[in-house]
């Protein structure tokens, strides 16, 4: 298996760095996922990762072996792009089969590998087949087992599932994930999609403007973000300011501004100094909660929007200030239904608040 780091990477486009100083370790047999918004330099460090792209500063590594000056096609890297790229003259078996072909395998030994890999993805049967003749999440097997057939140390994923449905997305995320899981091979994936990094990481570096905010496992960066950014980024947050007070025992609360409450929550700080209080939407109820000893706060507003989801009631609710707070309340009471117009009170326990730096880097 193969350890991959990237050591202050730098990559300028003209005078705007796509990627500024990057530096990350991905151990040997994880699935590591590159997260953030549109331009944020994800796909420009893959394609460093890959070669082919040239940085302009860093290095990176396989293993201890420097591959800065290592052509892509000596990387032994499997490659899944946003675009199939299927050869549409080729039948699945040939496109699968492309990349031994052109190691010069020999071709018993190309067919029985194209159909271990079609096994492996799901494809048995189709391999005469046309392209055309296959659908989206099917086309995009295709592509995965192209890029696996050749025993890649490591496999790069960019954006494999935009093109596919919502169905199909869960679907091929799902065997990408067992695939993974069953070879032990380090893969880097890239998307844009929360969601997905999510349900399919050991590990996800959220980025912005060229940078890394944060790495962790997706519970960590979901319920500890590190910042704003990444609370916002990472799923839903309310995010209420406000400034630290020093309350009874020493205790840390935080006055929000324009509820005229003080909440207790787990701040470190001085007193006086401005913060920014989380809480996620699961975190609120209706009716405070019956824990012994923990602390309860609350704030009151009016319901905007109920959406039944199911197991879920999503709530809209503006508070003062304007301010709206999103409410996800689950297994929910039928009869006790809030209302769009109704007055609701919404509970948080001081545990499940979270404090978020405005700015990456701050403390």
């Amino acid at each position: 298996m193969t350890r991959v780091q990237v050591q202050g990477i730098v990559k300028r486009f003209g005078d705007m760095p796509a990627i500024d100083g990057i530096s990350l370790e991905v151990r040997p047999g994880e699935l590591f996922t590159l997260v953030g918004p549109s331009g944020c330099g994800k796909t420009t460090l893959l394609r460093i990762i890959a070669g082919l792209l040239d940085q302009d500063a860093g290095s990176v590594l396989f293993n201890e072996d420097r591959m800065d000056e290592v052509p892509p096609y000596l990387r032994n890297i499997g490659v899944v792009f946003q675009s199939y790229a299927i050869f549409p003259h080729l039948t699945v078996g040939e496109n699968i089969a492309y990349g031994l072909k052109a190691r010069r395998v020999s071709p018993d030994r190309i067919t029985a590998k194209v159909a271990e890999a079609g096994h492996l993805v799901q494809l048995e049967g189709l391999l005469d087949r046309m392209p055309s003749q296959l659908s989206g999440g099917q086309q995009q097997r295709v592509v995965l087992a192209r890029a696996l057939v050749i025993e890649p140390r490591l496999l790069l994923m960019d954006e494999p599932l935009s093109n596919l449905d919502a169905k199909l997305r869960v679907q091929i995320r799902s065997l990408i994930r067992a695939v993974q899981r069953e070879l032990q091979i380090t893969t880097i994936y890239v998307t844009h999609d929360q969601e997905e990094a999510l349900a399919i990481s050991d590990t996800i570096a959220v980025m912005d403007r060229g940078r890394v905010l944060q790495v962790g496992k997706p519970w960590e960066l979901y319920l500890k973000p590190a910042n704003r950014f990444v609370a916002d980024f990472i799923g839903t947050m309310n995010v209420f300011r406000g400034r630290v007070e020093e309350g009874a025992a020493g205790d840390l609360r935080a006055l929000v501004t324009g509820f005229g409450q003080r909440w207790q929550v787990p701040a470190a700080g001085a007193p006086g100094a401005s913060i920014s209080v989380g809480v996620r939407p699961e975190s609120l109820a209706l009716e405070p909660g019956a824990n012994a000893g923990e602390t309860w706060n609350s704030l009151t507003g009016m319901v905007t929007e109920a959406a039944y989801l199911g197991a879920v009631v999503r709530y809209e609710v503006r508070v003062a200030d304007g301010l709206n707070v999103t409410a996800d309340i689950h297994n929910p009471d039928f009869a006790a239904i809030r209302l769009v117009g109704d007055r609701v009170t919404l509970w948080f326990a001081a545990s499940r608040a979270v404090l978020l730096p405005d700015q990456a880097g701050e403390a």
